[in-house]
């Protein structure tokens, strides 16, 4: 397996969950992480701030930088990624984690939710990707990696919350189309999404508790985007990729570890046949 070991992430959305376990993984192998996320408080109900995760790096063996970051801040985007250039002398990979859901059908959609989901989701990646890529250019090994679904126009996927579908479909289609827009400068665009349901706050506080205990550990989520994050960026873009591929694909065979509750049957996730 290649390292990260001496790259720089800037990781959306990074202070509890997927985004969480993709920065520890990647400290374990000595890289610099900037976790961009809102939490810089502790929340009454959810676990996690930038801090508590920059600090978890560095036990990790990893180096951090924690920066308070509103995705649909256009000026506070670029900030903070010239910040993480800057401080750890360049950029290497982008992971677009941070997403906002709310599964619900048109009628009980208000504006707000609707336009925090467009606005978090899909002008947030594309943004972050944006400020991103003047610094990718100049990585010998450039990776941006999405947490987004494959795309699919069957319309169960968008019936009963068509403005989530569209939001996260939204992250999708930067994957597809900056993956061809940026290949000539080697700079990898690929997309991740669980088989699974993922033991995430998300799922906590969407689903029926069920449903979290036929989850699997972000963990699955994190050893899955280290393999993307590896690899050779320029014979690797233009993926839409799924976790427990992506592991058989490596060998793995034991996925039973990552279960949140062994020996219960798994729970699908959205967007997946």
């Amino acid at each position: 397996m290649k390292t990260l070991a001496g790259r720089t992430l800037f990781i959306t959305g990074g202070s509890r969950g997927i985004g969480r376990e993709i920065a520890l993984r990647a400290a374990k192998d000595g890289a610099n992480v900037a976790i961009a996320a809102k939490t810089a408080e502790a929340h009454p109900r959810l676990e996690g701030t930038i801090h508590t995760v920059a600090a978890e790096i560095e036990k990790a063996g990893g180096k951090a930088l924690a920066i308070q970051l509103d995705v649909r801040d256009e000026n506070a985007i670029v900030e903070a990624i010239n910040l993480a250039a800057k401080t750890f002398g360049g950029l290497d990979i982008l992971v677009n984690n941070a997403s906002a859901i709310s599964l619900t059908p048109t009628l009980a959609t208000p504006a707000k939710r609707f336009d925090l989901m467009l606005g978090v989701n899909a002008r947030g990646t594309f943004l972050c990707s944006q400020a991103a890529i003047p610094h990718l250019k100049k990585s010998s090994n450039a990776h941006i990696l999405t947490l987004s679904p494959p795309l699919s126009m069957k319309p169960k996927w968008f019936a009963g919350h068509v403005a989530y579908t569209m939001s996260k479909y939204g992250m999708s289609m930067c994957t597809l189309g900056m993956a061809e827009e940026l290949r000539e400068f080697g700079i990898a665009v690929n997309s991740l999404w669980p088989r699974t349901t993922i033991a995430t706050a998300a799922v906590e506080v969407h689903f029926p508790e069920a449903i979290l205990r036929a989850s699997r550990k972000a963990d699955i989520m994190a050893d899955a985007a280290h393999l993307i994050l590896a690899s050779d960026a320029r014979a690797n873009t233009g993926n839409f990729y799924i976790d427990e591929d992506v592991l058989k694909k490596s060998g793995v065979k034991d996925f039973e570890r990552y279960a949140v509750t062994p020996g219960v049957p798994l729970f699908q996730d959205l967007f997946l046949d």
